[in-house]
């Protein structure tokens, strides 16, 4: 009887035989593994990210980065003023402006030109126009022409001045009076409130200073007309209007300073 121990001994030599003839080194001969089984993975569905939480002053800080804010209405530009006085202006009036304290009753004209102003009260282009948002700026002679301002130092908190359009008619009352130098053209910024400023020179027969008159709009009922809620700090000071260089003073009466 053949021991195991020669059999297995016998079948490696036969292997080795065979595996020579196929041209394969014996030490070297692999055997194919078991194909290896994998476990199918589980997913587990998982929610999308959540909108993160809404920023309560999101459209501040917009507002203060971009200079823009949203449902925020945007403010008159005054136009510059001209460098030539008397160029030609042509005739357009925009309302009548009346004044029953000091017995004003003229044609509200249209120009910053003294050619304008020359036929009567006239009106700043670019600044409010009447019952506007911002403020309507007039400018007016106190001694030549039609003098329209020659009392308007005479004027008093709560006087009205009347403009009256073809579709409606808006009201002031006076605010306050001061007295400036022809330079201050900050007298044309325009504010998110509904108001008005009249000007003339001042004293009578002198161009040396200009009296100004700050009037705020009022409704039927005789109370001021409140502008837009502006948040605070969203929107930068409006400052003082673009001149051209030449023209930095306010026009005036034709008269020595």
């Amino acid at each position: 009887m053949v021991s195991p121990r020669r059999l297995i001994a016998a079948a490696l030599v036969a292997f080795a035989l065979v595996a020579a003839a196929c041209g394969d080194d014996p030490a070297t001969v692999e055997v194919d593994a078991a194909p290896a089984t994998t476990t199918p993975s589980t997913s587990i569905p998982v929610d999308p990210p959540a909108d993160p939480p809404a920023d309560p002053d999101a459209e501040t800080v917009l507002a203060k980065t971009t200079g823009a804010a949203p449902d925020i209405p945007a403010l008159p530009v005054p136009g510059p003023l001209p460098l030539d006085a008397y160029e030609a202006t042509p005739e357009v009036v925009l309302g009548r402006l009346r004044i029953p304290a000091i017995g004003i009753d003229q044609p509200l004209q249209e120009g910053m030109t003294l050619t304008a102003i020359n036929r009567g009260p006239s009106h700043w282009p670019g600044t409010a126009s009447p019952g506007e948002l911002g403020n309507m700026v007039v400018a007016g002679h106190r001694t030549t022409y039609s003098r329209p301002f020659y009392d308007l130092d005479q004027l008093e908190p709560g006087d009205q001045m009347l403009i009256e359009t073809p579709e409606v008619t808006h009201t002031y009352e006076v605010v306050s009076t001061e007295i400036v130098t022809p330079d201050a053209l900050w007298i044309s910024e325009q504010r998110y409130d509904y108001t008005a400023t009249t000007f003339a020179c001042h004293p009578k027969g002198s161009a040396r200073y200009r009296i100004v008159v700050h009037w705020q709009l009022v409704d039927e009922s005789g109370a001021a007309v409140p502008g837009p809620e502006i948040p605070a700090g969203v929107l930068p000071d409006p400052g003082d209007p673009v001149t051209d260089p030449g023209a930095a003073v306010m026009p005036g009466d034709e008269v020595d300073a």
